[in-house]
């Protein structure tokens, strides 16, 4: 019986999340792998690039000498990987935007980060505060995208590959593939 339950519950789940990924909103999914993108490269550009990790198998040689080599710790594996542990919590300082010459729709971040100055603060009116459900559905995307694509995001990030989002958002996966905003930066 018990078995018969469980059988259930997991053909209900697949059900259930193939059809809800056949779905997905284009704009969210597509913003919140931009926004990972532009979480990351803030929080990498806050470390100071004088700061390494050692990395390498840390074991000896046969002459006797251990092999390892120093990278910066912005771009290193494990660092990158605590970032991702956190860059979702971050989806609360974003909106709807709406440009008002095209009518595209993104989310962008409205929230001036903390090092800023006071020209970081957008314009207002062209965003669309629509309560907590908006943020919890791009923190839910973003949760989404960073374990869909973390081992690539990590890769990414640190070979320090030029225009990120376009790697990611475009090549890698398909969230911004066949968006009028593909080129776009947030």
């Amino acid at each position: 019986m018990a078995s018969w339950i469980i059988q259930m519950t997991v053909m209900v789940l697949s059900v259930f999340t193939s059809s809800s990924q056949g779905r997905r909103d284009k704009e969210l999914y597509c913003s919140a792998c931009k926004a990972i993108v532009d979480e990351l490269n803030y929080s990498i550009s806050q470390v100071d690039p004088k700061k390494t990790i050692n990395v390498g198998g840390f074991r000896l040689n046969p002459d006797g000498s251990m092999k390892d080599k120093k990278v910066p710790l912005a771009r290193s594996e494990s660092h990158l990987s605590e970032l991702l542990d956190g860059v979702c919590n971050s989806m609360s300082d974003y909106a709807l935007h709406v440009d008002p010459d095209t009518q595209l729709k993104q989310y962008k971040r409205f929230a001036p980060r903390s090092s800023g100055g006071t020209g970081d603060f957008p314009d207002f009116k062209n965003f669309q505060f629509d309560g907590p459900e908006t943020s919890t559905a791009l923190k839910f995307a973003c949760e989404t995208v960073v374990e869909e694509l973390e081992d690539d995001i990590v890769s990414v990030f640190s070979q320090d590959i030029e225009h990120a989002h376009q790697e990611l958002c475009n090549r890698v996966s398909d969230y911004c593939k066949d968006s009028s905003h593909t080129n776009e930066e947030l």
